[in-house]
């Protein structure tokens, strides 16, 4: 597979959350160290997920912000 997203963070899937349309998917990409995706029901199917599986976070985004109080 090529892709143009140039952030890829590998990781194994520690939680599933389902909800009526779309689950919320935890990847640990390093110990101790999270990122959370929103996906479809139909994504999580078809992609096979389930908690111990490895996957990938891919990141596609023109800008990242940051912010304080």
């Amino acid at each position: 597979m090529k892709i143009s997203a140039r952030n890829i963070l590998k990781g194994k899937v520690t939680k599933i959350v389902d909800g009526a349309v779309n689950c919320e998917v935890t990847l640990e990409i390093a110990p101790g160290v999270e990122i959370v995706s929103i996906i479809t029901k139909a994504s999580v199917a078809s992609l096979g997920l389930a908690k111990g599986k490895s996957a990938s976070a891919v990141i596609k985004a023109s800008a990242v912000m940051i912010a304080v109080d």
